[in-house]
């Protein structure tokens, strides 16, 4: 009977233990700090401000953006490289990031693929063709015909070189060969305003950042760089029912960990932030800010990060772009 006993007392003891042993490591236990690549205000910090939210009630620890603005993204993207693989340090990535930095720069302080670990794509920033309201330009066949009839005497704006607003612009000029010149600007809240002014005709830009001036009639949506219409802009076509199939651009932006950080702690988060991004609420800001939500596995995530690279580098390689 004490024999029975104490074998009882034993099993409940290694219960008792494990049960322990599993709280201390259920994921999260502390707080996570999520970096944020850009200033605070932009399309990403919005993006990280509100999942991150809807997270922290979720899992029941604080989550704490950090904006980390520099090189490109590099600063943010190295710090987490460097950051220890337990899933509490996480990193807005965008393709810029991710996708078009290794062909941009000749030397890089992080590695995509080696240092980082794809989480979730949270969203994609779908780009659009616009033109000044007095540009002069009614559609987008006639931007492209009046391109084609003046090579060079077009010069575009865009939020930045290597950025997916310049990169989506340099996709258009291959795909409808025509010669423009770029103008980078410091974000795309200047280069609006000069497109706006009259500074310059065109640019790509995301919803997020030209809802307002499209909406208030300052520019003038003329095609959008995605498979489908967006919801937005109902009336505006695609550049594939215009004839280029091939130019689809969009800011994409996911979530990232050092690339050593557990696949269980990896899975968990993955589930946590796709609850996060599929709360209805969180679900309308976003597609009320200009994003489409997504929320998708780590595998589909790496899978369309591989396709991205492999298109995007071309593009760079063949135009000979670098921003070293």
């Amino acid at each position: 009977m004490k024999m029975h006993f104490a074998r009882g007392l034993a099993v409940l003891s290694l219960a008792a233990l494990a049960t322990a042993a599993s709280a201390q490591t259920a994921f999260p236990a502390k707080p996570i700090r999520w970096l944020v690549p850009y200033a605070a205000g932009g399309g990403s910090d919005f993006l990280a401000r509100t999942v991150a939210q809807t997270l922290s009630t979720q899992v029941g620890q604080p989550v704490l953006v950090d904006n980390k603005p520099g090189g490109n993204t590099a600063l943010a993207a190295a710090e987490t490289a460097r950051a220890p693989a337990d899933g509490y340090t996480v990193l807005s990535a965008d393709n810029g990031t991710l996708v078009f930095n290794p062909a941009l720069y000749k030397s890089l302080s992080y590695s995509p693929t080696k240092d980082l670990a794809p989480v979730t794509l949270m969203g994609k920033f779908p780009m659009i063709l616009v033109v000044g309201a007095n540009s002069g330009f009614a559609t987008a066949k006639d931007f492209i015909a009046q391109a084609k009839a003046k090579p060079g005497g077009i010069n575009y704006a865009s939020a930045g070189a290597g950025s997916p607003h310049h990169l989506a612009m340099e996709l258009l000029k291959v795909e409808a060969k025509l010669f423009m010149v770029h103008v980078p600007y410091r974000g795309a809240a200047p280069a609006l305003a000069d497109v706006v002014g009259g500074q310059l005709p065109a640019m790509m830009v995301d919803m997020a950042a030209g809802a307002g001036f499209i909406k208030g009639g300052k520019v003038r949506a003329l095609a959008v760089a995605n498979p489908t219409r967006l919801p937005q802009l109902p009336d505006v076509p695609t550049f594939a029912e215009l004839g280029y199939k091939n130019v689809e651009a969009a800011a994409l932006v996911g979530v990232v960990v050092p690339a050593a950080t557990p696949a269980d702690v990896v899975n968990t988060l993955n589930r946590q932030l796709v609850a996060a991004i599929h709360e209805p609420s969180v679900n309308k800001r976003m597609v009320d800010f200009g994003v489409e939500p997504v929320g998708n596995t780590p595998a589909q995530y790496t899978e369309l990060l591989k396709a991205e690279t492999a298109r995007w580098h071309k593009l760079i390689r063949d135009l000979k772009i670098t921003l070293d």
